[in-house]
């Protein structure tokens, strides 16, 4: 029997900005909501380029999984969002830094606008450790 989806929150990331939640946890699986370069501690948009952005953005997601018992190193799937894919070269460095070992699965896209004219948004799906 499973159980039901759960919401996930963690103090140490930005709280959501409109009716989501930052991740529901349903059966084995974690859907974080997308993320943007939101700095918890003040709930402004981080300044600087795109790679201070990509940076916020990855560090936000890591505390949503740890809320949820995951890891970035459990993410199998994420979708990066992009105002700019001149910006790709950069967030894929950044990101690049944060997944070790097997890289998960991934989209990018290129899109109009992100909330608050943040340069960057990623979302992610992980599996729970020990649900294999």
């Amino acid at each position: 029997m499973s159980s039901a989806p759960a919401r996930v929150f963690s103090p140490n990331a930005p709280a959501p900005i409109g009716p989501y939640n930052q991740a529901i946890r349903a059966g084995a699986f974690v859907f974080c909501s997308g993320q943007i370069p939101i700095d918890p501690a003040t709930g402004s948009l981080v300044g600087g380029d795109v790679s201070a952005q990509a940076t916020r953005v990855l560090a936000n997601l890591r505390e949503v999984l740890a809320a949820a018992g995951a890891s970035l190193g459990d993410v199998v799937k994420t979708t990066i969002f992009l105002t700019d894919m001149a910006d790709f070269a950069a967030v894929n460095t950044v990101y690049g830094q944060h997944f070790s070992g097997v890289a998960p699965a991934r989209s990018t896209v290129a899109v109009a606008a992100l909330p608050l004219g943040a340069r960057v948004e990623i979302e992610a799906v992980a599996l729970l450790p020990g649900s294999l």
